[in-house]
Parts: C-alpha cells; sequence; structure tokens
C-alpha cells in the first residue's frame, strides 16, 4: 500500500502532467500579437559562423543571385583569407556579425581547451569582444552590432562561479545569437540578447520547410545558423537546400520577410518602442 506521502507525489504528478499538457496544447494554438510589416507573416534571417571560405565562395554568389541578405558572424583570422570579397559584401549589404576572437567554447571539447570558457572571466571576454569589434572596423569599415555566441555557450567559469556573459553581450550588442536552439524567436517577447538560432547545416529544404511553415503559423522570426556552404560535408549547409530557400521566401505570395539579424532586430525594436 502506498503511504500518505506516495499518494500525494503520485496525485501531484498527475496534476503537475495535466496542467503541463494544458500549457502545451494552449501554446501550439497561440500566435503573437506582433505586427509584421505589410503582407509579411514572419521574419526569416540566414547567419553562418566563423568566416569559412565556402561562404565566401559559394555562399555570396548564391545569396547574390536572389537578392537575399544575410548575416556572417565572422573570426578575423578567416576572415583575412578572403578579404576582399568580405569588404564587398559590406558595401552590397550583408551584414557582419562578431563572433570573438579566439572562439571561446567550453574545455569540455579537448579542441577548445586553450580558449576554454571554463578559464575565462568577464572582464577578458569584454576585452576579446571588443579587439573583435576593433579589428573588424579596421578591416571592413563596419562596427558589428551583432553577436554570435560560439558554440551556442553563454557561461564563463566552474561551479559556484560560473557566471553568464548574457549581460556583456546586452550592453555591447544589439543582439546575441544561440546555435541549436528548440525554436524561432517571438518578436513580440524575445531577449534581443539570446535569440535562438536553429542549425541549417545538414538539412534538407523539406526540413527547413517545415521550420518556416510552422513559424509562419505563429507570426515569428526563425533565425537559421549554419557554417559551410557546400554540397556536402560536417558542418554543412547545403547549397540546393539554401538555393530553394532563397528561391521559396523571395515568392512575394508567401509573406516571409527575409533579411539580415540586424535589419529585422532593428525593425522589431522600433515597433515595441512604438507600441508601448
Amino acid at each position: 500500500m502506498k503511504t500518505g506521502i506516495q499518494r500525494i507525489i503520485v496525485v501531484s504528478a498527475i496534476i503537475f502532467s495535466f496542467f503541463t499538457s494544458i500549457g502545451y496544447a494552449q501554446s501550439d494554438q497561440k500566435k503573437t500579437d506582433f505586427q509584421w510589416p505589410e503582407g509579411k507573416k514572419m521574419g526569416l534571417s540566414l547567419s553562418f559562423d566563423d568566416a569559412r571560405l565556402t561562404q565566401a565562395d559559394n555562399g555570396i554568389p548564391l545569396f547574390d543571385k536572389y537578392g537575399v541578405k544575410v548575416t556572417f558572424y565572422v573570426i578575423p583570422d578567416n576572415m583575412i583569407k578572403r578579404l576582399e570579397v568580405w569588404k564587398k559584401a559590406v558595401k552590397n549589404g550583408y551584414e557582419i556579425g562578431n563572433h570573438s576572437i579566439l572562439h571561446p567554447c567550453s574545455g569540455n571539447f579537448i579542441w577548445a581547451r586553450q580558449e576554454a570558457l571554463e578559464d575565462y572571466t568577464l572582464p577578458r571576454m569584454n576585452a576579446e569582444l571588443d579587439s573583435a569589434n576593433k579589428i573588424i572596423k579596421d578591416m571592413l569599415g563596419v562596427v558589428p552590432v551583432s553577436f554570435g555566441y560560439p558554440c551556442g555557450q553563454k557561461f564563463i567559469g566552474r561551479g559556484t562561479m560560473t557566471k553568464s556573459y548574457v549581460p556583456l553581450v546586452s550592453a555591447m550588442f544589439e543582439s546575441g545569437r544561440g546555435w541549436r536552439d528548440e525554436g524561432p524567436n517571438d518578436p513580440a517577447y524575445c531577449d534581443m540578447a539570446q535569440l535562438t538560432g536553429m542549425e541549417l547545416d545538414g538539412k534538407s529544404f523539406d526540413e527547413i520547410k517545415e521550420l518556416i511553415e510552422s513559424a509562419k503559423s505563429q507570426g515569428l522570426w526563425l533565425v537559421l545558423a549554419g557554417h559551410e556552404i557546400n554540397d556536402g560535408g560536417d558542418q554543412t549547409s547545403l547549397l540546393s537546400t539554401i538555393d530553394a530557400i532563397c528561391k521559396y521566401a523571395m515568392d512575394p505570395s508567401n509573406g516571409i520577410w527575409i533579411d539580415n539579424v540586424h535589419n529585422i532586430a532593428s525593425y522589431i525594436n522600433n515597433t515595441r518602442v512604438k507600441n508601448k
């Protein structure tokens, strides 16, 4: 027989499960009350990390074909390898974001052990992000307003000394984008310093279209995040998928506003101010 405490635990679990399921059902049915520009039902941003060579060699020509402007979160060492391409990209309306200098991630990844977030301090992170901004300004003539968290990780330190560097990003940038997140952003509510970024690498157009249609049905802002741009390989956004996304999003009948992170973030911020 169950004890009194066991009965309470069971009943509590049932009640919690019941109300949780109601909450999920309601969230599936709700739509943000945010107003997109006339004729648009959602926002869509394509973003790419690290200034990989295939972004400059394969990605930019494809985006130019459709007139789609995306955000590139660059690392200076990689950017220098195609500097003239990136200079031209800036002039043509592409956004250059900050992705740090050393790409610090958890030292749990052996390749990141020398730049482990566990060993960082907030002053060190501040100095690195500020230095990256200055390098980009010197080389490309623009000061980044968007930041992409390396590996999508937002904490420095260990254990009881762990600290978030989200406040630092919020103070330095208009937005900060994560990686491998679970859903799109509600423009009426999202924290600009913690924008969700959903994975584009390795996905077929059918998989991405499903994300787009779901976001559109709720009036959300879908930010896709990728790395290499090629026909195949690890951490690669497929050229065929990107081509199909651009073609689909540029069709006015689909009601999609596709633009770089800054342009959509700026619109959202201005709209929020007006609606206060």
